[in-house]
């Protein structure tokens, strides 16, 4: 299948030689959620900000839908929705207003049905005879997706889109951009938020000082590159890890009640018995054991340490 966006040599240098982006290869897929993660200052806002025609790129070529961003600009741009980290909109306007202005930008003649809609999935309705002060935080950003998807675009940027959001509403907006995703939008989102990607990504990209690190499926990319560790909870506190055990990943937590062995569930071999085996020859017994896999975020920043 032909990718809805396509990334292609992609380099920005700005005018003080700061390279933003060096070189950058990506295709994203048609219908699926793309999360983009990287410290501050990787790259990610400078490759929105190029594909969505609002940064000039130094080399490269993008396409969206099959039009080239820079040579068939109009058409590449109605296709793409960007809601910015930043929350900026006139404040005196009401929110239909502001989402009827947006959609007149890309030339889109007026349709009241497609924007009711685009209120009620956001839970907007009853707020749009309302002034954008009068509205809260949350509110606002919602505004900014209605006023990204009033143009009907097949592509949606969201940076950051649940920044200074609370933990309640943010799992809202999580459960409205998975349902984008089955009316046949494809997100790309930017976030700090690693359970974010966690939670909703089909993939995950790293970006880190302007390269693109690694591009990955979610589950594959856990299952490659997360470490598991298996804690044991012991009969009698140590006070200390038993001499005789170097070779095994080993620490001990909650003050010597736990010791956690690390390990990595794709080895041939786990070790998992033989550790078992070594600590029931030294009268260490435990009254309980667990597994758990490293999370998206311990893995994040391996990589970026890595890197």
């Amino acid at each position: 299948m032909e990718p809805i966006i396509r990334i292609e040599g992609l380099s920005k240098t700005y005018a003080g030689g700061f390279q933003a982006l060096k070189d950058v290869d990506l295709e994203i897929r048609k219908g699926e959620i793309f999360a983009l993660l990287g410290p501050n200052g990787a790259g990610k806002t400078t490759l929105i900000g190029i594909t969505c025609g609002l940064v000039n790129p130094t080399k490269g070529r993008i396409t969206a839908d099959g039009h080239d961003i820079r040579s068939d600009y109009r058409a590449a741009r109605a296709k793409i929705g960007l809601v910015p980290q930043e929350l900026s909109t006139d404040a005196f306007e009401k929110v239909w207003d502001t989402v009827k202005f947006s959609r007149g930008l890309f030339g889109k003649p007026p349709n009241p049905a497609h924007l009711e809609k685009v209120l009620k999935d956001l839970s907007l309705w009853d707020k749009r005879n309302e002034k954008i002060m009068a509205l809260s935080g949350g509110m606002k950003r919602r505004v900014m997706i209605a006023k990204a998807l009033s143009h009907e675009p097949t592509i949606l940027f969201l940076d950051e889109p649940t920044a200074g959001v609370d933990v309640e509403l943010r799992r809202e907006m999580w459960e409205m951009v998975r349902a984008l995703r089955e009316n046949g939008v494809t997100i790309i989102l930017t976030t700090h938020y690693i359970e974010e990607a966690e939670e909703m990504a089909d993939r995950v990209g790293v970006i880190s000082k302007g390269e693109l690190i690694l591009v990955e499926d979610k589950d594959v990319l856990m299952r490659k590159l997360g470490r598991k560790q298996l804690t044991l909870h012991l009969q009698e506190p140590l006070a200390s890890v038993p001499e005789g055990l170097t070779q095994y990943d080993l620490r001990l937590e909650a003050e010597g009640a736990e010791l956690v062995y690390s390990f990595d569930a794709q080895a041939e071999a786990t070790g998992i018995a033989e550790l078992l085996r070594e600590l029931s020859k030294r009268g260490i017994d435990f009254k309980d054991l667990q597994t758990e896999q490293s999370s998206l975020e311990e893995i994040f920043v391996s990589l970026v340490r890595g890197r």
